[in-house]
């Protein structure tokens, strides 16, 4: 099986082509050696996937020919990602919060009602003037 197509079927990329992407910008490793696309994928493999600063590493225990719920995942993967990986991805994340402030970003339904409301009312206040 195709590399970039187990990535998807085991649930650890959103869609095939975000796989695809990772391969492709070297952000995947078999066995600690850079892969193309349409590496074969066997069981006993070792991968290793690049999220941020932080590498995480799966061993490869069996195939599967369609994407897999995530309750299954379990018996194709065996997550052996060491700690110190882990704890990189969460500092990322909590660095990633820091940027990310309560009402910076788009306004919600609500705030746009109560914007559009306000400037109605505004609006008559200038009319008069």
């Amino acid at each position: 099986m195709r590399i970039d197509k187990f990535i998807w079927a085991v649930r650890l990329a959103k869609t095939r082509s975000i796989a695809t992407e990772w391969v492709v910008k070297k952000k995947v490793l078999c066995n600690d050696a850079p892969v193309k696309a349409a590496k074969v994928v066997k069981p006993g493999d070792i991968l290793k996937l690049q999220k941020a600063n932080a590498w995480f590493s799966y061993k490869v225990l069996d195939l599967t020919e369609k994407r897999i719920g995530a309750a299954l995942a379990p018996t194709y993967i065996l997550d052996i990602t060491p700690e110190e990986e882990r704890l990189k991805w969460r500092n990322y994340i909590e660095a990633q919060k820091a940027y990310q402030h309560y009402g910076t970003g788009k306004p919600t339904k609500k705030d746009r009602r109560e914007i559009s409301q306000f400037t109605d009312e505004a609006t008559w206040f200038n009319d008069e003037v």
